[in-house]
């Protein structure tokens, strides 16, 4: 065994259960979990200057970060250390075969270590280059603070993933998401900062003042259009193509659904946080050659956020238009080639289905009962919905950002596609409990 090999062995790991949990206690973990996210929210790192801490808006919520506490990094480190060994295996750099678990397990593996490496290295970047400002002599009390608190989030990840429901990369990202609604709407107003409020408290101030195209484009299309991408995203939810299988010797009829949403929301999660990472470069390397090349890139891939309110205002130029444009192209092409790794990566290409399948004692009726068969049926479905779910996910962030929603249109379109998918998995989880106790009844 290699030198790197035993490395990966060496790395401290959450246990897997023993028995898989039950709902109740997966429910429990995953509460326990998110109360502590937000607590580690609250605590802010000793030794810095809390008032020329940078903020960075929108991918603070993208990356359920927040600033200047324990989870300033938040999932930053995790995803791109996924994005980096997606990319370095897609081009044949390193070559793991994603059928194969103990090739899976090398990644994971692999995942984690670069984790680490690079919360160490976004901890020294935050600090060295000034989004986070330290006190006299605290440069590497903060950076440590800084670092062990991606550390933290890595493994309450873990846990979340082993022990409750989903992913912790999804809760997190749907619990900040949500609680930036809260805020957004129904925040109070504070005089003596000159913060006016919520979107509730600026209505009823645009009414009483009688603006009246203010109150439309700035309070009532933004809470119209967060309805509508929420239910938009719930519709395209439940679109899914039937495949005709037989069970077993009685030839009994069941379906194998293929979700348009197959890919769920993951390639929106791992674009913007490349698209994150890249303005964030840009940030730190502003006053260097470097930035010359960066900050019109970062520029370019800035989503177009109130699009449709600029218009409306009348405020809106051909430039924003050509910029909305040309980054909706890149975005699209972005979370299609994510979209592939992930499929891969996530062990939900035709393959590892019709292994699945085959294991189960289910065949195509019509077809001999032969794994070669149930790979060749599912390619016809598979690479094809993998590459229009991402379309379909990427414009639908596109739509969601350009109208202004609240919380950022892929905060919501993120949020909603989470949230679903925990109501999946508690369906299924119950649904399999109720079976399981049918059984102990029967044989009893």
């Amino acid at each position: 065994m290699s030198f790197y090999d035993n490395l990966l062995r060496v790395l401290p790991s959450v246990k897997d259960p023993e028995k898989v949990p039950s709902t109740r206690q997966k429910l429990l973990w995953t509460l326990i979990i998110l109360v502590i996210y937000f607590l580690l929210g609250t605590v802010s790192l000793i030794g810095l200057d809390p008032q020329r801490t940078a903020t960075l808006g929108f991918y603070q919520t993208i990356l359920a970060s927040d600033m200047g506490t324990i989870i300033t990094l938040g999932i930053g480190p995790i995803v791109l250390a996924s994005i980096i060994l997606q990319l370095l295996a897609g081009v044949k750099i390193l070559n793991f075969d994603f059928s194969n678990p103990a090739d899976r397990a090398k990644f994971t593996g692999s995942q984690k270590l670069l984790t680490i490496v690079l919360s160490l290295v976004q901890a020294v970047i935050y600090v060295k280059f000034n989004l986070l400002v330290p006190l006299p002599g605290m440069f590497w009390l903060v950076v440590l603070q800084v670092f062990f608190g991606a550390i933290i989030v890595m493994y309450l990840d873990e846990v979340v993933t082993k022990y409750g429901i989903g992913s912790g990369i999804g809760l997190f990202i749907a619990a900040g998401v949500c609680q930036t609604i809260i805020w957004r709407i129904f925040s109070f107003p504070i005089a003596s900062q000159g913060y006016t409020g919520g979107l509730l408290f600026q209505g009823i101030s645009l009414i009483a003042s009688g603006a009246t195209t203010e109150l439309l484009s700035s309070v009532l299309l933004p809470i119209i259009f967060t309805i509508a991408v929420f239910l938009l995203v719930v519709y395209v939810e439940s679109v899914h193509v039937n495949i005709p299988l037989t069970v077993g010797r009685s030839g009994m009829g069941a379906n194998f659904p293929v979700k348009l949403m197959y890919v769920s929301n993951m390639p929106v999660i791992l674009a913007t946080t490349l698209f994150a990472n890249v303005s964030l470069f840009a940030m730190v390397l502003k006053n260097t050659a470097v930035a010359n090349v960066l900050i019109p890139i970062s520029n370019f891939l800035t989503a177009p956020y109130e699009l449709l309110q600029n218009i409306i205002l009348g405020v809106a130029t051909g430039g924003m238009i050509l910029q909305a444009l040309g980054y909706t192209v890149v975005f699209v092409i972005i979370c299609v080639i994510f979209g592939k790794f992930w499929v891969e990566v996530g062990g939900q290409g035709s393959e590892n289905i019709a292994s699945q399948l085959q294991s189960s004692g289910m065949s195509i009726p019509g077809f001999r009962r032969d794994e070669r068969v149930l790979v060749n049926v599912l390619n016809r479905y598979i690479p094809t919905i993998v590459t229009l779910g991402s379309i379909v996910v990427a414009l639908l962030a596109v739509l969601a950002d350009i109208t202004g929603a609240i919380g950022t249109g892929t905060g919501i379109l993120l949020t909603v596609g989470i949230i679903y998918r925990f109501y999946e998995q508690l369906a299924k989880d119950q649904l399999f409990e109720s079976g399981n106790f049918l059984k102990q009844m029967l044989g009893k």
